[in-house]
């Protein structure tokens, strides 16, 4: 059985970084793709930020181009979200998910097969 375990969420102040670690264990594909989604109170679930084993293709959510970064370290099993210039509206449980041998790479939450139990995010003074 897959299982995708983030880390990394926390406390910060409007305008720090963080990096989210999403570790897949039991994972024995070699065609995926890893996405990074998050959901606020009151709000659904959004896609924030996908990657492809195939290419290392990446996509990004328009509200957070230019400040996270996606990347893997397929030794490890793991990807990452680096996310800098943080703002309050970024707050949210952030969630890490698996596509597997995907037809279309993309930010839609519906697309995905496995998920992570989410770790918060809380971006406050």
């Amino acid at each position: 059985q897959v299982q995708l375990v983030e880390s990394g969420g926390g406390l910060v102040q409007p305008g720090g970084s963080l990096r989210l670690s999403c570790a897949a264990s039991e994972f024995t594909y070699d065609d995926y793709a890893i996405g990074w989604f998050r959901q606020a109170p009151g709000k659904e679930r959004e896609g924030v930020s996908c990657i492809s084993s195939h290419d290392g293709s990446t996509y990004y959510a328009d509200s957070v181009k230019g400040r996270f970064t996606i990347s893997r370290d397929n030794a490890k099993n793991t990807v990452y979200l680096q996310m800098n210039s943080l703002k309050s509206e970024d707050t949210a449980v952030y969630y890490c998910a698996a596509e597997i041998k995907p037809i279309r790479i993309g930010l839609a939450p519906a697309l995905y097969d496995y998920w992570g139990q989410g770790t918060q995010v809380t971006v406050s003074s």
